[in-house]
């Protein structure tokens, strides 16, 4: 190109003929040409130098620019945030002043670096040295104000997370290009990177404080494998506080296993137990099935033959009624009884029934996909009856939440947010006539008050709630009978459902205290009572 304007400049476009006014004009547009070049590229070259020094001096300068967005809790409380900070850095052929840049050393870092030491760090002949990395405020005010060329501060930004293990599931961490990998952090990562206004979350640090500890306390008490609680607001699915033990230190992930970072919650799947028996109770109201079943004896379930392929009991068979209604068998936790409603239904009933509230697929939430349920493949007798306790069929208990939720806050399926609403008309989709829900609550508040569920109550607020006690499963696929996931989940006020409580044990042990017994009603159930006694307080302050 610049060979072409050299040619126009000594000879114009008509080559050695050209007449001397056209040649001249010539000259001064390429002239002109050039000039515009050159500032272009210096221009360019000055912008490029600019905005790296505003990146590794601006801390100093007074110009750093946050380059992500804070997260905070429902209240303000700070979860994620951009802090400055900076390396001392040396480039010992630049320094002119070798005396001068030991002593600036030594003054700024007089713990790490004796006058020697600093001094021979500067005449190590190196090209680049860390003097510190993550240098105090004082120590690169120190740096700053030397003014010695060749030792500088580079200034980083650097995300901390002040929560540390409270909030680790939740809000995720960053990697070291500065973009979100995990949680919240992943989930918003945009908007985070896009907007100077804090992200404000539905959680509530307090909340989840109490969760974490009570959660923490349980496992060490009940030498469970891992621990789990959810809390959610049934009206706009705000969730006030969700804990997955055990966890990780989102400041130093290599501190903890990797497994540890799996979201349980949404991420692991179990057989749940007899909570499911508030679906079974369910589709019997809307089936109208209202009869009286003999409970008084194992219930043999025969094939299409008529022989007998699977037999079920109940733990504490003998001190159960010896009959009982569709209410009285869910109030009881009857498995007798349940399969028998469930065996009543209609064919394809419970396989509908589990589509209506998403049982049958991963669930794509705000802020993350869940796994997906693992229904049984065909639903013959024996599927239909384990069905209605809990058993042959695995579901993440954020499933099991939200179906819970719909159950009992008025037929309404609502998903949750991570990102704090205003309180509102519930919407969602209806998968439940108010009547049936209603209840269902009446009966969820009788658990509470007269069997499994009597260690979760609290006084000045009626709990409403469900246990289960699952068997886990061998790579087999047969029950490990001695192992067991066991879990409470619970509505309040009753009457008028605000919040549903979710708490989750992963292979808890008998101990002393429950007669070596490890079903939920000894471990759940008086968990979830500690934590609502505490967050009570807060939820209705």
């Amino acid at each position: 190109m610049f060979e072409v304007g050299k040619d126009i400049f000594k000879h114009g476009f008509r080559g050695t003929n050209t007449n001397a006014g056209g040649c001249a004009r010539l000259r001064i547009v390429y002239s002109l040409f050039l000039i515009a070049f050159g500032v272009f590229v210096a221009r360019t070259l000055y912008l490029g130098i600019q905005g790296t020094d505003r990146a590794r001096l601006g801390g100093a300068a007074g110009n750093w620019v946050v380059s992500r967005a804070d997260i905070v809790d429902r209240n303000g409380d700070i979860l994620a945030k951009n802090i400055m900070s900076g390396h001392i850095t040396l480039r010992p052929n630049q320094v002119r002043d070798r005396d001068a840049a030991a002593a600036a050393i030594h003054d700024a870092l007089p713990y790490e670096y004796t006058l020697s030491d600093a001094l021979n760090l500067v005449n190590s002949g190196r090209r680049f040295i860390y003097v510190k990395k993550y240098a105090s405020d004082a120590a690169r005010e120190k740096i700053n104000k030397a003014r010695i060329p060749g030792l500088e501060i580079e200034q980083v930004q650097t995300r901390r997370y002040p929560k540390r293990r409270l909030f680790s599931h939740v809000v995720g961490f960053v990697g070291n290009d500065g973009s979100g990998l995990e949680g919240a952090e992943r989930t918003y990562d945009e908007y985070l990177r896009d907007n100077n206004d804090p992200l404000v979350l539905s959680v509530d640090s307090r909340i989840q404080s109490v969760f974490y500890e009570r959660l923490s306390m349980a496992m060490q008490k009940y030498h469970a494998r891992g621990a789990m609680g959810m809390l959610m607001n049934s009206r706009t699915g705000e969730m006030i506080a969700m804990v997955s033990l055990p966890d990780y230190d989102p400041e130093n992930l290599s501190a903890d296993p990797t497994q540890n970072r799996k979201f349980q919650p949404i991420r692991g799947i179990f057989e749940m137990g007899s909570i499911f028996k508030i679906f079974n109770t369910a589709m019997a109201f809307e089936n109208g099935i209202n009869k009286i079943y003999d409970t008084s004896k194992p219930f043999s379930i025969k094939n299409k033959f008529g022989k007998p392929v699977a037999t079920i009991k109940d733990i504490n068979m003998h001190k159960l009624p010896k009959s009982m209604n569709v209410e009285e068998i869910m109030v009881h936790s009857c498995n007798i009884g349940s399969v028998q409603i469930a065996l009543d239904l209609p064919s394809n009933t419970q396989k509908d029934f589990f589509d209506r509230i998403h049982m049958n697929r991963a669930l794509d939430l705000e802020f993350g996909r869940t796994e997906r349920t693992l229904m049984p493949i065909k639903w013959g007798p024996v599927e239909r009856a384990t069905v209605s306790f809990g058993h042959g069929i695995s579901v993440t208990p954020m499933h099991l939440m939200l179906a819970v939720n719909s159950m009992t806050n008025g037929g309404i399926y609502i998903y949750p947010t991570l990102q704090k609403r205003g309180v509102g008309v519930v919407r969602g989709e209806r998968v439940l006539s108010s009547e049936i829900s209603a209840k269902l609550r009446g009966l969820m508040v009788r658990v509470a008050e007269e069997t499994s569920g009597k260690l979760a109550r609290v006084s000045g607020i009626k709990i409403g709630g469900k246990t289960g006690t699952a068997e886990k499963r061998l790579p087999n696929g047969k029950a490990d009978r001695q192992r067991n996931m066991t879990a409470f989940i619970g509505i309040f006020p009753a009457d008028a459902p605000q919040y549903t409580i979710l708490v989750v044990l992963d292979e808890p042990k008998g101990i002393a205290e429950t007669g070596g017994w490890r079903t939920a009603s000894l471990n759940a159930v008086p968990t979830t009572g500690e934590i609502l006694d505490s967050i009570l307080p807060l939820l209705f302050e």
